[in-house]
């Protein structure tokens, strides 16, 4: 059995090295998971760049992974088996005992690590994970499919979820970069009619080609204005983090519309109080989900056939898969795959 394993870990913030480590020996209520793919997420700058407040360095970023169960410290839960396929995302386990817990508001624990921020994540040949937090990933998705899906996927498809939308009802889906791309085919397969809102008629095509019934390209026409010509939106999914932008949108939600924000902006959302008492408009926020949620995002991607489009890198490029990212050029989402010897 290997004693030491290879992790892309952030030493300081800016700087991210490949490092030897000692395997970790899973605590009571932990699994090793022998890592195949990791998802990269714009919540990742957190702890890369130090954006996130409170990280204790060094530290394993990564919270979209996918990998088999290699040891456990304990008999595992009936719906588990050794060597099976396990997937963690942003939540990395309920802890069973707080009152959110007791409630089963289980997403909501005030006391879950938080995979690749207080806890090291998936950059990495090998990852600790709570129990609690496994999600099973069905035979037919591969792991490279499944890793985005446990970040992106379940963040939108929970909020769509959530929202106020029946089957019919007018979309808008705000932002067309990795968690948009996956939000818009999720309201599409959910029955919705879909109004697709982003930058440049450089991804007009394929915005169209992922199921969008109609695009709103902001750099050439006024985004409200054209969905109320469209007959207004009932629910505004925003992806985006500029929350002035997210703001203005708001008038173009019908009356008892709903704002879904999943993007986390740094500044306060703004809203005219004669617009939401006068429309009677609603602002709710949606934090990813469940293990059991996850699952039911995964099983529903399969059979609709919805996947997150993907650039793949080995975990030694992990560095430059992330700049990747940020710089905006990756196709959607990048994901390191991890090749063991």
């Amino acid at each position: 059995m290997k004693n030491t394993y290879k992790a892309v870990q952030v030493t300081r913030p800016g700087l991210v090295e490949t490092v030897e480590k000692e395997l970790p020996e899973p605590g009571p209520g932990e699994v090793l998971i022998k890592v195949e793919a990791c998802g990269i997420c714009g919540a990742d700058a957190g702890v890369i760049e130090g954006l996130e407040k409170g990280i204790n360095y060094p530290r394993v970023p990564g919270h979209e992974v996918v990998g088999t169960l290699y040891k456990t410290a304990e008999p595992l839960p009936a719906w588990l088996k050794p060597g099976q396929r396990v997937g963690v995302g942003r939540l990395g386990g309920h802890c069973n005992v707080c009152e959110q817990c007791r409630l089963g508001h289980f997403n909501l624990c005030q006391n879950q690590p938080v995979t690749g921020s207080s806890r090291d994540g998936g950059y990495a040949e090998y990852m600790l994970a709570r129990v609690t937090g496994l999600v099973a990933i069905p035979d037919d998705l591969s792991s490279v499919d499944a890793a985005p899906l446990l970040c992106a996927g379940i963040a939108t498809f929970n909020a769509l979820k959530k929202s106020c939308a029946e089957a019919g009802a007018t979309v808008v889906i705000q932002g067309m970069g990795g968690l948009g791309h996956l939000a818009l085919q999720y309201a599409r397969k959910m029955g919705f009619r879909v109004i697709a809102v982003g930058r440049g008629d450089d991804i007009a095509d394929e915005v169209m080609a992922l199921g969008a019934h109609h695009y709103v390209d902001i750099r050439k026409d006024d985004a409200v204005e054209a969905i109320k010509a469209l007959g207004g939106a009932q629910v505004i999914l925003s992806t985006i983090t500029e929350s002035a932008a997210v703001s203005a949108l708001l008038p173009a939600l019908t009356p008892q519309g709903q704002l879904m924000v999943v993007g986390v902006g740094k500044e306060p959302l703004t809203a005219s109080p004669g617009l939401m008492i006068g429309r009677e408009l609603s602002v709710k926020g949606a934090i990813t989900g469940t293990a059991i949620e996850l699952e039911k995002a995964l099983k529903f991607s399969l059979l609709a056939d919805v996947r997150a489009r993907i650039e793949q890198r080995p975990l030694a490029q992990a560095k430059e898969a992330y700049d990747r990212m940020r710089s905006g050029q990756a196709t959607f989402r990048m994901v390191l795959t991890v090749n063991h010897q």
